[in-house]
């Protein structure tokens, strides 16, 4: 999409909002944030009492969003700097973690999963919007996306299609206890 106005034409963050069980009260993190279209529009959904955490790797843009959700007067959003390997979330801390057309960036998935998965609450789900292609045509084929995240330790929840059927949305939970990094068994492409 080229703008946020397409985007909301088509209805995309009201569908995945609505698909991923976001409410009053949530505490979300929206990770890859850039521009803050999802941070924007999570903000009123969780409420006064729910809390959004936008993350990014890139500074000038982190900077960009944190004046944007000054200026938008979002008081319930914290904006974070993360490393590309780990978007430092505090432990137990979101109901859901938003990877929002940005897992096809990830070049060390094993380690970017591995970090953020203390960030979720027990029952906290991650939930992944991309398409399905291959990634260097900026998408994440859903069989590489399931084999990482259950290298990882986490178990497909459920899965929609989203945009008219060119994207989906995945939800995952971490299963058992966080495997260590050396037995991480990485997928074959």
């Amino acid at each position: 999409f080229s703008t946020e106005d397409a985007r909301d034409r088509v209805g995309e963050a009201e569908e995945v909002m609505r698909l991923a069980g976001i409410r009053a009260g949530m505490w979300v993190a929206d990770i890859g944030a850039g521009e803050g279209y999802y941070t924007v529009r999570l903000a009123p959904r969780v409420g006064a009492k729910g809390r959004v955490l936008a993350e990014d790797i890139v500074p000038e843009t982190i900077d960009r969003l944190a004046m944007r959700v000054q200026r938008e007067n979002l008081d319930n959003v914290a904006v974070r700097l993360g490393t590309p390997e780990d978007p430092k979330l505090p432990a137990n801390s979101f109901d859901r973690i938003f990877l929002v057309y940005m897992y096809h960036e990830v070049t060390s998935p094993y380690a970017f999963l591995w970090h953020f998965r203390e960030g979720l609450k027990p029952d906290g789900e991650v939930v992944v919007v991309d398409s399905d292609r291959p990634i260097k045509r900026h998408g994440t084929p859903f069989a590489i996306l399931k084999c990482e995240f259950e290298a990882v330790g986490y178990q497909l929840v459920a899965t929609a299609p989203i945009a008219q059927g060119e994207a989906y949305l995945a939800r995952f939970r971490a299963s058992g206890s966080r495997p260590e990094p050396a037995a991480i068994e990485p997928c074959k492409s």
